[in-house]
């Protein structure tokens, strides 16, 4: 679960640590993608391995279209920079219900599942599903690759410039309008990876995405606004404490993280790697 939130909050972290949108439907990006790898998987009998490669890409090509015509918009109306966080903050909810709708009415309220790699493995004795590794494993590279992508091309050293100061990205010749919509999109990308692994290993269901969404906020303030690094980081501690949270009760996970999220914004509000 580390794995996948460390996803998680590094789309998020883009989408706002860069472009200042704070996506409350974010989750149902996630949503989206574990749905149609059900479908996939259940109608056509793709692998849902395959299927991260199919709606990776896909919610990449949505989310850039949305930051295009939407936010991109709102952005160029808004006066400052906080008068575009909090209208985009309203139209990000909007999003939600209507992603949320949509998915209802094709999907049905009903809870979905399937069986996947449920076979068990042994590992020093310790006795994990096999899905799961494989869903760690795929986190992992995925984050790796999105790493190197940041910190090794052109692109990604573009997207930590607008980061850091994007008028100054813009006179140095970064189109800044392009590389938002792109980190939109990449964060889109993350959601569109996570979709397929989540529903890998638990029952899915069109509610399910504001509660990855509160998730991917209390890691990227956990790692410091902004930072990669710092939300990768942050997704695998989190993963670990609400394991252990819920190896004494599982109802008692989503308090864990609420918990650690009020003491982050009272003791170290600018996270682990927050500057």
């Amino acid at each position: 679960m580390g794995g996948i939130y460390a996803l998680i909050a590094v789309g998020l972290s883009l989408q706002y640590g860069v472009g200042r949108v704070l996506n409350i439907s974010h989750g149902e990006f996630i949503m989206i993608g574990a749905f149609a790898t059900w479908s996939l998987y259940t109608v056509l009998g793709i692998s849902p391995l395959v299927s991260l490669v199919i709606c990776g890409p896909v919610l990449f090509i949505i989310g850039f279209l949305i930051h295009r015509t939407l936010f991109q918009y709102l952005r160029g109306k808004s006066e400052s920079i906080g008068a575009f966080a909090d209208s985009s903050l309203l139209a990000s909810f909007g999003l939600l219900f209507i992603i949320q709708n949509v998915a209802l009415l094709i999907w049905k309220a009903d809870i979905r599942g399937y069986s996947y790699l449920g076979s068990s493995v042994s590992i020093l004795g310790a006795i994990f599903a096999a899905n799961r590794l494989v869903a760690l494993l795929f986190a992992i590279v995925i984050s790796l690759a999105f790493y190197i992508f940041l910190t090794r091309t052109r692109l990604g050293k573009a997207i930590r410039a607008a980061a850091e100061d994007p008028a100054t990205a813009q006179v140095m010749g970064v189109n800044i309008h392009r590389v938002l919509a792109i980190c939109f999109g990449l964060g889109a990308l993350m959601a569109g990876f996570a979709g397929p692994l989540i529903s890998m290993i638990y029952e899915i269901q069109p509610t399910m995405g504001m509660e990855y969404t509160i998730i991917a906020i209390i890691v990227v303030v956990l790692g410091g606004l902004g930072s990669i690094t710092g939300s990768l980081i942050g997704g695998f501690i989190l993963g670990l404490i609400g394991s252990i949270v819920t190896y004494f009760d599982p109802g008692l996970s989503l308090i864990a993280y609420y918990v650690i999220f009020i003491l982050l914004l009272l003791i170290r509000p600018t996270g682990i790697f927050g500057k």
